[in-house]
């Protein structure tokens, strides 16, 4: 079992360095001198170094909290405390933060998406939505994020 999960970690191995090397020729060919080429290669290499250094526990924070963001709905600080809670996913302080910090989300738009699901399954009026959008032992948005939801809820 050993050798076969070896031997699949060597291929696995094999295959990403020769699509690196294919798409590192493809770009040498394209370029006109060798000192584009040397330009072209170390911006390529700093770009890549730069995402080697973020530790892989900040890089699945940040996909998590994609997840908690699309599926969810989900505020800013509650996809924090989600990610750091002891019962929920456990990450850093630190990997939460960054994974807040650099996650692409129309806080927004969640608020909407959960004002109507309020609004739809619990026949809510927007006031009490609005606290529950805003309570800190509810959604957590912020009273902003609650205000533009309530003001689209019916459109």
């Amino acid at each position: 079992m050993k050798k076969l999960l070896t031997i699949g970690a060597i291929a696995l191995m094999a295959v990403s360095l020769t699509a690196c090397g294919a798409s590192n020729s493809s770009s040498s060919k394209e370029s006109s001198s060798k000192q584009t080429t040397s330009t072209t290669e170390s911006s390529s290499t700093a770009s890549s170094s730069s995402e080697a250094k973020v530790p892989v526990e900040y890089k699945t924070a940040l996909i998590k909290a994609a997840t908690y963001s699309k599926t969810m709905h989900m505020s800013k600080q509650g996809i924090y405390d989600q990610l750091t809670s002891e019962y929920g996913e456990k990450y850093s302080t630190e990997a939460a933060q960054y994974a807040v910090d650099n996650l692409k989300a129309d806080y927004n738009a969640n608020a909407l998406a959960k004002a109507k699901d309020y609004q739809t399954n619990m026949a809510m009026s927007p006031e009490s939505i609005r606290e529950q959008l805003t309570s800190t032992a509810g959604e957590k948005f912020t009273p902003e994020e609650a205000g533009y939801a309530i003001q689209h809820l019916n459109q």
